[in-house]
């Protein structure tokens, strides 16, 4: 009969592993570089980096900040705070009843 040896893997496989795993958790939930449209097309959000975001309804454009914290978005305009959860689809939920209830990236 023949005995199976199994490796243990190297320091480089498991760092490579980790950096994989980092860059996909990464990925997948930053908002920044990206656009976001809600209620209809009336609303967007463009989040820009530096935590600097913009809020377009119509042709009036407002300035605002947001910050991210695993799959939650925060954005304040105004002194007014809406919190956004990131969904799996990666569309933002926000309030059930305000005015940026569900938005969905545009690019």
């Amino acid at each position: 009969m023949r005995e199976i040896k199994f490796k243990s893997p190297g320091p480089l496989s498991i760092g490579s592993l980790l950096i994989f795993v980092i860059f996909l958790t990464a990925c997948g939930s930053k908002v920044e570089g990206n656009t976001y449209a809600g209620n209809g097309g009336i609303v967007s959000v463009e989040f820009k980096s530096g935590g600097k975001a913009f809020v377009a309804t119509g042709p009036v454009s407002t300035p605002c900040t947001y910050t991210e914290s695993g799959k939650t978005v925060t954005l304040i305009c105004e002194r007014d705070k809406t919190v956004f959860t990131v969904d799996d689809d990666g569309a933002l939920i926000g309030p059930p009843d305000g005015f940026l209830g569900r938005l969905t990236k545009t690019k």
